[in-house]
């Protein structure tokens, strides 16, 4: 059964501009999406979240609660098939009726493609196409996101059959793509962008005002209220921005390695690069030759920090790091630790922030 994606510009229509009998119900994947949601619905009402925070969202098996909030839901907002290719399915199946939302796909996302290769290359991330689908992301702030825009998911059933191309970041989505890692010549099936999106707050920006559409359009009655919040999240995301970069200020230029390369977006919103990841996925451990490649990098040119992260095999960092002075440290970039709610998003980011100073002071 597939499940109904439904343009912002047609949902009104759909919905006859008639609200819910009560407020929506609102079901999101991951936490730092769910932040976002939880913003938006700030004095309205409370999202429910599908997959636990701090597990691989790549292949999860849902509690009876989480399947019970999905087959409840009106809406349903997801990053995408690219993160949650099991999500696709599961979906359709638990709520055919709901509205569903593909964050990856609303206007004005910026993606980004996959790197390829253990080692990272200082690149000029203005030359992609897809900086914004639609709109010319020139800043952080986005005013000019306004409430008239229809910031939303454009209904993308095909993008769950005719792109094969999941997230690099974890060790559970092996079945059905071969991520051998060959030292530079990674061999995945994959398509062209990456989709930790969500680690860009510029992203995040976008994302609120098309998260505040979607609700409105089924629940017009609140449409102010949530696009105030959304408008209020857009100059928290200001802010944020701001703080990190005062943040990352004392150790720009430090070179620093990380697990997996789930952190371009972070990277490419600041202006502060990897010089390489440890595994591009998690299908299997890194080859020795990735390994080696890796170990050469950051003993002949600086490398002063190696960053781990709480789900995967702290071993593999040790190996790394045999035989280096190079600091490590632990950076999520799913906020595993935080609280959820409306908060989680710009905890997340502010603390991946100060993971990347203390590793590299």
């Amino acid at each position: 059964m597939s499940m109904k994606l439904v343009p912002l510009s047609l949902t009104a229509s759909l919905l006859g501009g008639v609200a819910f009998a009560d407020v929506p119900q609102v079901a999101v994947d991951i936490a730092p999406v769910h932040s976002l949601v939880a913003k938006v619905m700030e004095g309205v009402g409370t999202p429910d979240l599908i997959i636990q925070s701090g597990a691989s969202p790549h292949e999860y098996s849902l509690r009876p609660s989480e399947a019970s909030a999905l087959q409840e839901a009106d809406l349903v907002f997801w990053t995408g098939p690219d993160l949650t290719p099991w999500l696709t399915d599961t979906i359709g199946t638990l709520a055919p009726d709901a509205v569903v939302t593909t964050l990856m796909e609303a206007d004005g996302t910026i993606e980004l493609p996959f790197r390829e290769g253990a080692l990272f290359e200082a690149h000029n991330h203005d030359d992609h196409d897809d900086h914004g689908k639609e709109d010319d992301h020139d800043g952080h702030g986005h005013d000019d996101h306004a409430e008239d825009k229809d910031h939303d998911d454009h209904g993308h059933d095909d993008h769950a059959e005719d792109k094969d191309h999941d997230d690099h970041g974890h060790d559970d989505h092996a079945e059905d793509k071969d991520h051998d890692d060959h030292a530079g010549h990674e061999s995945h099936d994959h398509g062209a962008h990456d989709p930790h999106a969500w680690l860009s707050p510029q992203n995040a920006s976008t994302w609120l005002n098309a998260i505040a559409a979607q609700l409105s359009a089924a629940d017009p009655d609140n449409a102010g209220t949530y696009f105030a919040n959304a408008a209020a999240g857009r100059a928290q995301m200001d802010a944020l921005v701001t703080q990190v970069n005062a943040t990352l200020d004392p150790v720009r230029g430090g070179r620093f390695v990380v697990f997996h390369d789930a952190y371009q977006y972070f990277e490419t919103d600041f202006d502060f690069p990897a010089s390489g990841a440890i595994s591009i996925g998690d299908a299997s451990d890194p080859s020795p030759a990735r390994i080696a490649e890796i170990q050469g990098r950051i003993a002949n040119e600086s490398i002063t920090c190696v960053l781990a992260e709480p789900q995967f095999n702290a071993g593999l960092v040790a190996t790394v790091l045999d035989g280096s002075e190079a600091n490590t440290g632990v950076i999520d970039p799913l906020g595993a630790e935080l609280e959820l709610g409306a908060t989680l998003y710009p905890q997340l980011i502010s603390d991946m922030a100060t993971a990347f100073v203390d590793c590299l002071e």
